[in-house]
């Protein structure tokens, strides 16, 4: 579902951020190569993201769903100078496409990337985080918020996406429909939960803002 017509959309990206020429390709590519290749950011939503981790400037991100890295490369671009940005996909068969753009861009160094479940990997990493963004699985994502929010240094801000899902927030949910069940219960935890303030904004397929109290 589009909330917004493609008319209106490109207006919206016209009127935000150049996307830098790197992302440019990388959006490119992926779309060329890649199945599902809307899962990836794109340029407004990406454009968002960067200006959120600039306004925050996180010593340490965490990414919970690679994909082919463009989102990655938003976030990183407010990193602090020693700063650094933990991804992890459960894909392997990206790896290769994410290290490609991470390797060309500014902040190689600072990217860690991590193939794996991250409800293995993320207790290992023995980190606080200024910013997470979740983009992972989406039955996972009670779970991830659970895991996440103890790890969480006081006023850091998590970032869900998705948790409009193509508008069936709003429809009878099918018994099948996991997915969607998850993340109904997980917007209605996010309202309520005490430990944050959040809101949620109709940036493409929705994306939650919650900020550490």
């Amino acid at each position: 579902m589009h909330f917004l017509s493609q008319e209106l959309e490109d207006y919206v990206a016209f009127h935000s951020e150049d996307e830098p020429k790197l992302l440019q390709q990388l959006n490119k590519e992926t779309h060329q190569k890649i199945l599902q290749p809307r899962m990836l950011s794109g340029h407004f939503q990406g454009r968002f993201l960067s200006l959120i981790s600039k306004m925050i400037a996180p010593k340490t991100i965490l990414e919970l769903g690679t994909f082919t890295g463009y989102a990655t490369l938003c976030l990183a671009e407010g990193l602090t100078n020693h700063g650094e940005i933990h991804t992890i996909d459960i894909n392997e068969e990206l790896e290769d496409i994410q290290t490609k753009y991470f390797q060309k861009s500014d902040y190689a160094e600072q990217i860690k990337q991590h193939i794996g479940n991250a409800l293995d990997i993320v207790p290992q990493l023995n980190k606080k985080f200024d910013l997470v963004f979740i983009d992972a699985d989406k039955e996972n994502y009670i779970n991830y918020w659970n895991m996440i929010v103890p790890m969480m240094n006081k006023g850091g801000v998590i970032l869900s996406d998705n948790v409009l899902w193509s508008g069936k927030v709003l429809q009878e949910v099918k018994k099948n429909d996991k997915s969607t069940q998850v993340l109904l219960e997980y917007n209605r935890l996010l309202k309520e939960d005490p430990r944050v303030e959040t809101v949620l904004l109709p940036i493409r397929d929705g994306l939650t803002m919650s900020r550490i109290l």
